[in-house]
């Protein structure tokens, strides 16, 4: 199993960048075989697809509501993916979390298994 944690969070005003953090740990070796993705949820709403990227090849997907803004990687050294949001919007503003899943990237939250506990974006126009 590997366990998940975001950080990186915060309030930051519209047109800001922020970068989010995501941390692995535990059964790390697995992640070689693993799809780590971003999502996020805004009150009353549902979770939503952000992006995500392959560990082994580093291939990555996108939302088209953050294709251009966002742009995620990953350190194989520190077992860390990374969400860069640049140009944010108030509509970005959500908890977001990071979640992985074995082999691919999906858009379906249900497909994850493992997930973090969410870091707090809040974006001020």
């Amino acid at each position: 199993q590997v366990q998940l944690v975001e950080s990186g969070g915060g309030l930051v005003q519209a047109g800001d960048s922020l970068r989010l953090s995501c941390a692995a740990s535990g059964r790390t070796l697995s992640l070689y075989a693993m799809g780590v993705a971003w999502f996020r949820q805004a009150p009353g709403k549902e979770r939503e697809f952000v992006g995500g990227i392959l560990w082994s090849g580093g291939n990555t997907k996108y939302a088209d509501s953050v294709k251009g803004r966002f742009s995620i990687s990953r350190d194989n050294a520190k077992n860390t993916v990374y969400l860069q949001m640049n140009s944010l919007k108030p509509e970005d503003t959500a908890v977001y979390y990071c979640a992985s899943r074995l082999q691919r990237i999906t858009m379906a939250a249900g497909e994850y298994g493992s997930w973090g506990q969410g870091t707090q974006v809040t974006v001020s126009s």
